[in-house]
Parts: C-alpha cells; sequence; structure tokens
C-alpha cells in the first residue's frame, strides 16, 4: 500500500538539496511598524529547523 504525503507539510516546509530543512518565520503577516527593520529583514529570509525529532518527523511526513 502507498504512503501518501502529507500535503499542508509539503507547502509549509522545504528541504535543501544537503537535507537541511526551512520554513517560514512566524509573525510577519500583520503588526509590522512596531518591529525593527532588522527583525523585519531576518523574518523575510527562511529559518532552519534545529530540532532533531522534529526533523525526522517532517522528513517522514514528506515521502512519496
Amino acid at each position: 500500500m502507498k504512503v501518501k504525503t502529507k500535503k499542508i507539510v509539503r507547502k509549509r516546509f522545504r528541504i535543501t538539496k544537503h537535507g537541511k530543512i526551512l520554513h517560514r518565520v512566524q509573525g510577519r503577516r500583520h503588526l509590522r511598524r512596531k518591529k525593527s527593520k532588522s527583525r523585519q529583514r531576518r523574518q523575510d529570509k527562511p529559518a532552519q529547523i534545529t530540532n532533531t525529532k522534529f526533523k525526522i518527523t517532517i522528513k517522514r511526513f514528506m515521502q512519496t
């Protein structure tokens, strides 16, 4: 039986060719006026996931 990919995981996370998992930073949709410009620039770039258990779970969900 084929295991299906979790579609929501495919939309929220991205795996680089070296195996790093990236995600969008939270808190960047609204109320940006009171956040500093450097903080806003940091939030515009995807962040890397460092939690090992979470990485394993995401990779398992992304298998096709």
